[in-house]
């Protein structure tokens, strides 16, 4: 008897998503952290964006990044955690070969987006702090949605080959992925078809984007520690500093576990199936849950107009 699901097809209808493979039994246990992660997500980037709405002192290029960011981050895990809750509750293995495909592309193309963005708030704190007389005449409204439609843009067009190279391979193996959302190379790796095109694009693009980010982010933290450590006093330094220190706590948030994610699936051939998967899941879960914590706690502003609705202490 064949199996239904390996036997000689072409481009299936449907995808079989395993979830976390070797974990199977472990799902809904493993769902706990996944949701608590996607709900402190939901409402803390929810909360930037109404903050930011209504406290007209937060109308400047900072915090419209900040917007940009927070949008992104909820794009980002909405894209991935829905699907994956209901494989883990309900056992709904089952995705549409199109959304598969719309999964893919939405999960890459706002990571992209979000990267430029960081970008984006480096080149903010840089101006602020090393051009400040220029600050407003430079990043003025019009110049902050220019660098928003061309972020969006970036992501939108870099990443849409992906789909339709996916799409235009023969899939006549098995419809079982090992994974619990459309990841790219796992998707396009079930094709019985020459993939190097797809691969050899997915690398370059992935190489170009980290290193020209990193490279503009590093280049504007290089001069603003100049400009920093060129001031007179140690109290001047650090208030200076501590105006960059929740955008370097974000930078950080959102590279090492893509970093971590990318090594391992690279090169720890030796890493046990479930641990890449996992990884995989980090590094677009993490950031959308931190990035809020990290502002709330770090930004005064965003922190005071968090707390004004609650009575302090004498009052």
């Amino acid at each position: 008897m064949s199996d239904s699901n390996s036997t000689d097809f072409i481009n299936p209808s449907t995808f079989i998503l395993l979830g976390i493979p070797g974990l199977e039994a472990a799902h809904v246990w493993i769902s706990i952290p996944f949701c608590t992660m996607y709900a402190i997500a939901l409402l803390g980037n929810f909360a930037i964006l109404y903050i930011i709405k209504t406290e007209p002192s937060l109308h400047v290029p900072m915090y419209y990044f900040l917007c940009m960011l927070a949008i992104t981050d909820l794009v980002l895990s909405t894209s991935i955690l829905p699907k994956m809750l209901s494989i883990f509750w309900f056992n709904s293995r089952e995705i549409n070969f199109t959304a598969c495909l719309t999964q893919l592309y939405f999960s890459l193309s706002f990571s992209t987006m979000e990267s430029g963005i960081l970008v984006a708030m480096a080149f903010d704190r840089y101006v602020a702090i090393c051009d400040p007389l220029r600050h407003s005449t430079t990043l003025t409204n019009p110049m902050v949605a220019k660098i928003g439609l061309a972020l969006v843009l970036r992501g939108a067009i870099l990443v849409l080959p992906y789909p339709f190279l996916a799409r235009s391979w023969p899939y006549c193996r098995t419809n079982i992925i090992p994974h619990t959302y459309c990841e790219h190379i796992t998707v396009v790796k079930l094709a019985c078809a020459d993939i190097r095109v797809s691969s050899y694009y997915g690398l370059s693009v992935a190489f170009f984007i980290v290193a020209l980010d990193v490279s503009f982010i590093a280049g504007s933290y290089t001069q603003i520690l100049r400009a920093i450590f060129s001031l007179p006093t140690k109290d001047a330094r650090l208030k200076t500093f501590g105006t960059c220190g929740s955008h370097l706590c974000v930078i950080l948030a959102s590279y090492i576990p893509a970093l971590f994610s990318f090594l391992t699936h690279r090169f720890g051939h030796n890493v046990a199936q479930h641990f890449h998967v996992l990884m995989a899941n980090m590094y677009l879960l993490v950031p959308p849950m931190l990035n809020p914590i990290i502002y709330g706690a770090r930004n005064q502003q965003i922190r005071d107009r968090l707390l004004q609705p609650f009575p302090h202490k004498g009052t």
